[in-house]
């Protein structure tokens, strides 16, 4: 979580130690800190892919949000989705606001539903985005519900159900979107965490970021004039082109990895890939 990452940060920078956050997309983490990384994208650039995903290829007018008050990703991705979708000629009808652990929506939903939204954006994590479905398809709201990476993971769909059916959300890669590297990697990663059952694990998106981030300190130890932490760090800083699992990363001045996203569609309990999202020109420097 970047709420974490953003105190976890603050001691690394005042330790002079490198750190390297394979997930965390607020950009608060990295601010101010030369010894802090990122190998995933940033909430500016995830709110754009969502607001524009939702304007081009959904061709919504009006959204409604429903986000996590006390999650500093989910304040931040709605943010930066309010920001791009209205950029884009959209209209939010409803902003509302829960706090994590919560387990009734049913206010919230209520209200969103009344605004009669073309869809709703829910940027939090798959636990609360799950029953916010089977919410808000028992309230009768059947507009798709989208999100960002939070939602990603293999429980989505066993909280969610069919509720989650037919929602999107954005993420760092999509393994039926998959090159040669990436089934190699999900290949063996089903071979090291096979079930007791035989069965075997799908990576998600922060299984990935988690196999980039090591490599970006790994090929950075190499380059690095010593293991010190302004070596490394210096190292970590001018990695370009690295060609991880997630995309072509190459980390940027302010420390963030410029890189595409992906957006999937729940189809079948799984996601699938629909889309590509390139970052805007001053998103992207």
């Amino acid at each position: 979580a970047s709420t974490l990452s953003i105190a976890a940060g603050k001691v690394a920078q005042e330790k002079g130690v490198p750190m390297i956050s394979p997930s965390s997309t607020n950009p608060k983490v990295t601010q101010n800190r030369d010894m802090v990384f990122r190998v995933c994208f940033i909430d500016p650039f995830q709110g754009f892919v969502v607001a524009k995903f939702a304007t081009e290829n959904l061709k919504a007018k009006k959204v409604a949000v429903l986000f996590d008050q006390k999650q500093s990703y989910s304040v931040g991705l709605r943010d930066e989705f309010k920001k791009h979708f209205k950029a884009l000629g959209g209209e939010i009808v409803a902003d509302e606001a829960y706090n994590s652990g919560e387990l009734d929506f049913s206010a919230q939903l209520s209200t969103n539903k009344s605004k009669k939204p073309d869809a709703v954006f829910v940027p939090g994590y798959y636990t609360e985005a799950g029953n916010i479905a089977q919410q808000a398809r028992k309230a009768g709201l059947n507009v798709p519900l989208l999100g960002g990476d939070g939602w990603d993971s293999e429980q989505l769909a066993s909280i969610g159900g069919d509720a989650i059916e037919g929602c999107y959300y954005s993420n760092h890669y999509a393994p039926d979107q998959a090159g040669d590297a990436v089934k190699t990697f999900i290949a063996k990663y089903g071979d090291r965490y096979k079930r007791e059952d035989g069965t075997k694990p799908i990576p998600d998106g922060l299984a990935a970021l988690g196999y980039d981030a090591t490599y970006v300190l790994f090929e950075a130890m190499k380059r690095a004039k010593s293991l010190g932490g302004k070596d490394l760090a210096a190292a970590i800083a001018a990695t370009r082109d690295f060609k991880g699992v997630t995309g072509t990363i190459t980390i940027d001045k302010n420390r963030d990895a410029k890189k595409s996203a992906v957006v999937v569609k729940m189809r079948g309990g799984k996601p699938t890939y629909v889309a590509t999202i390139e970052p805007p020109s001053d998103e992207a420097k």
